[in-house]
């Protein structure tokens, strides 16, 4: 089983976003990945102009924040984007990040409970499965017990959404909840936050420890920096916990190009 990559990245100005969308179909990128919050551009525009300048590339929000739609209005914008990149979309899709709940009240939405957040995630993406042809593969990012016992039963993928300090112990006690609760079987993705001495810059204004408190703590999210120690390391977390692709943020590109090549 090989392991495929994700480059996660946000739209600038339009030249500039074509060319990360070219460029990381060239550097071999599996997938384009962007957020969805009020603070960035929509991603359903910007991944079909990023669809429109590749002809391989998948694209995917990483993720949908439920809240900030109707089920209504998620299947129409879905639907137009995997029209339009010629079925290379992928729905990635969660309850969103902590201050989902004030972004949807901005947009005329109910914000809802815990439980109504997942509800509402649950009908985006079974209506996303009976409306839109062909249905795009759906991954879910979630954390709390809950939603990943719903991910288990739903989702054909997986994103642990896990926090900085996370260890590998924290990232086992995940997968095994997906998996005690799905009746097939259910692909996994990692997420990095830095490789060595550089971390990415964290979402908002989340605060996180310095690259050497990480690296102490035993973070699941932090690489070494020698690509031949980050390779096996993506391997082993290949073979133990069917964890077949890695979503890198741009700013750790450069960084993770020497383990891409040696993987890819």
């Amino acid at each position: 089983m090989s392991i495929r990559f994700g480059t996660m990245q946000a739209p600038g100005s339009a030249a500039a976003w074509l060319e990360t969308a070219r460029t990381a179909e060239r550097q071999g990128y599996h997938t384009l990945l962007m957020p969805d919050t009020l603070r960035t551009a929509s991603p359903f525009p910007a991944l079909a102009a990023a669809a429109a300048v590749t002809t391989t590339l998948r694209v995917r929000p990483n993720v949908i924040a439920a809240p900030l739609r109707t089920a209504a209005v998620a299947v129409r914008e879905i639907a137009a984007l995997q029209q339009l990149s010629d079925g290379r979309f992928e729905l990635g899709i969660g309850i969103g990040r902590p201050d989902a709940v004030q972004e949807a009240e901005k947009l005329g939405q109910p914000g809802g409970s815990a439980s109504e957040r997942r509800a509402h995630l649950i009908d985006i993406v079974t209506a996303v499965r009976a409306e839109v042809d062909p249905a795009p593969p759906v991954m879910i990012a979630a954390s709390g017990p809950r939603m990943l016992a719903a991910a288990g039963r739903i989702a054909d993928r997986v994103l642990p959404a896990l926090q900085p300090t996370a260890t590998e112990k924290d990232l086992a006690a995940i997968i095994a909840t997906v998996r005690e609760n799905a009746d097939r079987p259910v692909a996994f993705t990692g997420q990095l936050i830095g490789i060595g001495d550089q971390l990415a810059p964290p979402p908002g204004n989340w605060q996180i420890p310095t690259a050497a408190e990480l690296r102490e703590l035993g973070s699941v999210g932090l690489l070494p920096a020698d690509p031949a120690e980050a390779a096996a390391v993506l391997e082993h977390r290949r073979d133990t916990y069917g964890i077949d692709e890695v979503i890198v943020p741009g700013a750790l590109a450069e960084a993770f190009q020497p383990i891409l090549d040696r993987l890819r």
